[in-house]
């Protein structure tokens, strides 16, 4: 079985969060599954030699976990591409493969998809109605969390790909950034645990020391360690002078811009 040599560097992979279902649509569960922050594979027949039991164009989606949807026409065919899954996911970079069957080969090409990066806003604000309209223009898939749902206001809804009421709803991990807009919830503490937890890239929480310090308490009580504590960013955002919702917003996109890219900030022409 030949393929591309690998190139890029190791990706993560994240665990389904969802059952496998065979039957579904490929394409179809493969978007769904995206949206939920899975990666994934998609293997699609691309020519065949002989007669075997595939035709051109039919698909199997996969995850780390084994096949999700749909089928390359044989069991065989379906464990080959499942073989190649873990290394295309940690590369990836796609891949063309050939299989082989006894009534013939099937050409195959292997294409890793990727989630969109994740922006996780709790707190229906005013400063979050603008976070979650600037991480969409900015590439984010955004998710709005707040249990309280008087507060949340249509233009919330509009602003937001997703709305759930506790970051649990929510699949975490690497490719995820949180910012907190409201140090006074009440729900502050059991949403800021899993977050740091988990390994999000980016946990910050508005609001200035004296408001953000009895938190860090709480948290440290609930269990979160010092390493966890010290990935909490507070006050969040970069130094802009910001003072409306929406400046405040762009300072923290700002931020966060920069905490992705690894970059600090500041003027171009001053380096």
């Amino acid at each position: 079985m030949g393929g591309a040599a690998p190139t890029s560097a190791p990706a993560r992979t994240l665990p389904a969060v969802s059952s496998p279902d065979p039957g579904a649509d490929p394409l179809v569960e493969a978007t769904r599954r995206l949206e939920e922050g899975e990666e994934l594979v998609l293997a699609t027949a691309v020519r065949t030699d002989g007669a075997p039991p595939c035709r051109p164009g039919q698909k199997l989606l996969l995850g780390p976990g084994g096949p999700l949807a749909g089928t390359l026409g044989c069991s065989e065919f379906d464990a080959s591409a499942t073989a190649r899954t873990a290394d295309l996911l940690a590369d990836g970079e796609p891949a063309l493969e050939t299989f082989t069957h006894d009534l013939g080969s099937v050409e195959v090409y292997l294409e890793p998809l990727r989630p969109r990066p994740r922006l996780v806003v709790l707190g229906a604000t005013p400063v979050a109605e603008h976070l979650l309209r600037g991480g969409t223009e900015l590439g984010y898939a955004t998710v709005l969390v707040e249990r309280r749902a008087e507060r949340i206001t249509p233009a919330h809804r509009a602003a937001a790909r997703r709305v759930e009421p506790s970051v649990t709803a929510v699949a975490l991990g690497g490719e995820v950034d949180a910012v907190h807009t409201d140090h006074d919830a009440p729900d502050i503490v059991e949403e800021l645990g899993p977050l740091l937890r988990a390994g999000v890239r980016f946990v910050g929480v508005m609001g200035s020391t004296r408001h953000t310090a009895p938190h860090l308490e709480a948290l440290r009580a609930a269990g979160c360690t010092d390493d966890d504590l010290a990935r909490l960013r507070t006050p969040v955002g970069l130094d802009l002078g910001a003072r409306t919702p929406a400046e405040i917003a762009l300072s923290i996109l700002a931020g966060l811009l920069a905490a992705r890219t690894g970059r600090t900030g500041g003027w171009l022409d001053r380096r």
